[in-house]
């Protein structure tokens, strides 16, 4: 497909960005650009980076121009030695074509899981925040990204498996503790636009307290619910209107009603395993939460088992635990954004919330 951000810029603008990747790919140490105001070059530079996260040894540039030339001396700077930029590109081709290969034949929202699922499993957040977790070679090559790492990691996997995807960024916000901004994925499945947040999703299924397995809280959201907990985009985007898809709602574990709830609690106070649910009986007040909390208190207790449960509490959804005994329950608010909150937030595995239970 065309990149999409090309697509949406001035055929100048889009002269420039051929000009950048033409020389980047080329590893060249300086070549010319048409003539482009500063500022402009580096948003060009920028959206020329999220449709080609393959690129990952240009780190930023330099440049120089004479007051009557026509044209700019763009200066690239990369982020290894060419010899190593050489070494690196043939060890990411190597890398996506076995992470694609066993996927090749799977539908277009299995290759979307296999993603995701992969960056769960695989993948984690690089609070250090190295050069490199920023580029794909983070996630895929060393297993530690950060926010924009991951993005371009799927963007990359999806491109790889022919699926639409694009890169999504919106901005930082002080006034909330988020110091950076956020990077993830709009995907078209079935050609239907939605949001895919990988990095959220690893942040929740990474916390120790409830051991339970990948979490799908940011898989195909709508704008209507990515919003309730991602900042406005600063770059433009489609549309995500359908809310049918999200994950919990297509596997039957989006619930409206307490019986629902409970039977499901007792089911996996039985089994001994975890349950994650969507609420969409209504906001999830704090009220409904401990209508909820009780719920499946009651379950367990049938069993001689205590509650322990975790909430995203923005996305409605609750993981759900047993432990054998009768103790006191306990419920979590995890924060999926733990990558993006001030340094002295993070790292923390959630706030408890017990005063009502």
């Amino acid at each position: 497909m065309e990149p999409y951000y090309y697509s949406k810029l001035t055929k100048q603008q889009q002269t420039v960005c051929h000009a950048m990747l033409q020389g980047i790919t080329e590893l060249a140490d300086s070549f010319l650009v048409p003539k482009t105001e500063g500022k402009e070059l580096a948003d060009l530079f920028f959206r020329l980076r999220l449709d080609h996260p393959e690129i990952f040894w240009a780190s930023g540039f330099h440049y120089k121009y004479y007051q009557d030339s026509p044209n700019l001396i763009f200066e690239p700077e990369y982020m290894f030695e060419k010899s190593k930029i050489k070494e690196q590109q043939k060890a990411m081709a190597a890398r996506l074509e076995k992470l694609a290969r066993p996927a090749m034949k799977l539908s277009e929202w299995e290759k979307e899981k296999y993603i995701h699922d992969f960056i769960c499993e695989n993948v984690r957040y690089d609070k250090l925040k190295k050069s490199y977790s920023h580029e794909i070679i983070g996630p895929l090559g060393q297993g530690v990204g950060v926010c924009e790492g991951i993005a371009k990691a799927v963007k990359a996997l999806c491109d790889r498996l022919g699926i639409w995807c694009i890169i999504a960024i919106c901005g930082n916000n002080p006034q909330k503790g988020i110091k950076y901004r956020h990077t993830w994925n709009i995907v078209k499945i079935g050609g239907t636009y939605y949001h895919l947040d990988a990095t959220f999703d690893n942040t929740l299924g990474k916390h120790g307290l409830l051991e339970g397995g990948i979490r799908y809280d940011y898989f195909n959201l709508d704008d209507r619910a990515v919003f309730r907990d991602h900042e406005p985009l600063i770059a433009p985007a489609p549309p995500c209107t359908d809310g049918e898809h999200f994950y919990y709602k297509e596997k039957k574990l989006s619930f409206t009603k307490m019986e629902e709830v409970y039977k499901r609690a007792s089911q996996a106070a039985k089994k001994g395993k975890p349950l994650t649910f969507h609420w969409r009986g209504g906001y999830l007040t704090r009220e409904v939460l401990e209508e909820l909390v009780e719920t499946m208190k009651q379950a367990g207790a049938q069993r001689e088992k205590t509650a322990r449960i975790a909430l995203n509490w923005p996305q409605a959804v609750i993981r759900l635990t047993y432990v054998d005994g009768n103790t006191k329950s306990s419920v979590t608010v995890d924060e999926a954004n733990e990558g993006e909150l001030e340094q002295e937030n993070e790292g923390k595995e959630g706030t408890y919330w017990n005063d009502a239970i």
